[in-house]
């Protein structure tokens, strides 16, 4: 018996992903010859880490980033532009995806908090997460590789490696570790303007020449594209460029089409024991589709938030604007009453990600889709 257990074992270790070798290619050795990364510490295969083109800070983050006022900013954002808006103890900003697209990483602070807002346009994944780990800043850049066709990131504290998707450290001193998860939205221009005109919105004042307004992944959000160096199978159960709006709750995960939310602009949902609502407006353009953002398509805007107020579940309607049926009150996407007799109210916030279903489906392959 215990010659048995000792063979099952020996065998089954022969399988195990080792991840105190470093196994790197030849190729991948030689792109990273000069990094002081632990690569002894992984815990990912080497294969899976992909070159996307630009050398380490070759798409370079913003490090001291600039920042205008809303007046400011109409000289140069449309009304429909997308934005990744954070709100961090009544502070509030916005980055432009049509500067994102060109930089991916920004290091930067809000509301007392080292904030890193991150966009990673082959996924459409925007996602914020604190800078401080362990009591410690730190400050990221891209590394220029990718990993199932996902930024991967690094921090110039201890140069590990991080999957942006998910915040975790898959390669070096970090290894095990993960960021901490900030919740942010991608609205548009008019709705920030509108609703929070106090918000200070990022400057195309970067310190490099780009042009900013223009997108270099031209019609890349095709509905029948294939993603960009993905190894992985697809998950046919929706298109791979489908967006999604997604939630993990309770090691839980799901994904709302924005197919099924541009026909129902309301969904009233229960998950996880959870009562949500989510908010969908058309009036958001791709920054993946045309030339120039401009003049691409509308691919809309999601919110999501809990539907309880004060002990009671409201449910909601669309009718030119969202409603909630027990007292007819009007609210906007960021999930505050405007209007009516919960004027001044406020929904609480759902984390959620607005992503490709591939960039998803791949890092969450149990997925319930809402229909």
């Amino acid at each position: 018996m215990r010659i048995l257990i000792f063979v099952i074992v020996f065998f089954s270790s022969l399988f195990a992903f080792n991840s105190t070798i470093d196994d790197r290619s030849y190729g991948l050795k030689s792109a990273t010859s000069s990094w002081n990364t632990n690569w002894n510490k992984h815990s990912i295969p080497y294969t899976e880490l992909l070159s996307g083109g630009p050398a380490r800070d070759g798409i370079p983050p913003l490090d001291k980033p600039k920042f205008v006022t809303i007046k400011q900013a109409k000289t140069f954002l449309k009304d429909d532009e997308p934005l990744i808006f954070v709100s961090i103890n009544n502070e509030k900003k916005a980055y432009a995806l049509s500067i994102l697209i060109w930089h991916e990483i920004v290091n930067d602070s809000l509301g007392n908090e080292k904030i890193l807002v991150t966009f990673c346009p082959l996924c459409n994944a925007s996602i914020v997460f604190s800078r401080m780990i362990d009591g410690v800043l730190h400050d990221f850049g891209t590394s220029g590789l990718l990993r199932k066709s996902d930024l991967v990131m690094y921090d110039r504290q201890s140069e590990s490696l991080w999957q942006q998707f998910t915040g975790q450290a898959i390669v070096g001193d970090s290894l095990g570790k993960e960021l901490k998860l900030l919740s942010s939205s991608i609205v548009s221009f008019k709705d920030i303007y509108t609703h929070h005109p106090s918000t200070m919105i990022l400057s195309q004042d970067t310190g490099y020449k780009r042009e900013y307004g223009k997108n270099p992944y031209s019609g890349y959000d095709n509905i029948n594209s294939s993603p960009f160096l993905l190894q992985e199978d697809i998950d046919n159960r929706m298109p791979p460029m489908r967006r999604v709006a997604t939630l993990s709750i309770n090691n839980r995960d799901k994904a709302y089409s924005y197919k099924v939310l541009k026909k129902k602009k309301v969904i009233n949902d229960r998950f996880e024991n959870k009562d949500l609502v989510l908010f969908y407006k058309n009036n958001v353009l791709s920054a993946l589709d045309k030339t120039k953002i401009k003049d691409s398509k509308k691919v809309g805007s999601a919110s999501i938030f809990e539907a309880k107020l004060n002990g009671e579940v409201l449910e909601f309607y669309y009718d030119k604007g969202f409603y909630d049926k027990k007292t007819k009150s009007l609210w906007n996407i960021f999930g505050l009453a405007i209007k009516g007799e919960l004027k001044g109210k406020k929904l609480k916030k759902i984390t959620f990600g607005s992503h490709f279903w591939f960039a998803w489906v791949v890092f969450k392959p149990n997925t319930v889709i809402y229909k």
